[in-house]
C-alpha cells in the first residue's frame, strides 16, 4: 500500500461528508452556501445548485475510495483513515454553518 492512498482515502472520506448537507438541503428544496454563492461560502445558493455541488462531491468521494489503490472496508486501517477525513470536515461544516444556523 502507498502512502498516497491514504492521503486520497483521507479525501475520499472529506468529500463524501461534504457531500450530505449540500445534497440533503438541496433535495429538500432549500437555499445553502456553497462555493458558488456570493459572497462564496456565506450567501446562499439555490438547491439546485447544492443538489449539482453535494452529487459532485459524492462522485469525488467515490473517485477517491473506489478507484485509488484498493479500498477494502473490511480493512480497519482503511476505514479509520476515510473516517478521520470525513470525521474532520465534518466538524469544520459544523463550525461554518453554525455560524449562520445557531450552532458553535
Amino acid at each position: 500500500m502507498r502512502w498516497y492512498h491514504y492521503i486520497a482515502y483521507f479525501f475520499g472520506g472529506a468529500f463524501l461528508a461534504n457531500a450530505v448537507p449540500h445534497y440533503v438541503q438541496g433535495v429538500s428544496g432549500h437555499p445553502f452556501q456553497s462555493p458558488f454563492a456570493h459572497p462564496s461560502g456565506e450567501g446562499l445558493s439555490s438547491a439546485l445548485v447544492n443538489v449539482l455541488w453535494g452529487f459532485a462531491n459524492l462522485g469525488v468521494g467515490y473517485l477517491l475510495l473506489a478507484k485509488v489503490g484498493t479500498f477494502d472496508l473490511r480493512r480497519g486501517r482503511h476505514v479509520i483513515v476515510a473516517g478521520l477525513g470525513g470525521l474532520l470536515m465534518s466538524m469544520m461544516a459544523a463550525r461554518a454553518f453554525g455560524r449562520f444556523y445557531g450552532g458553535l
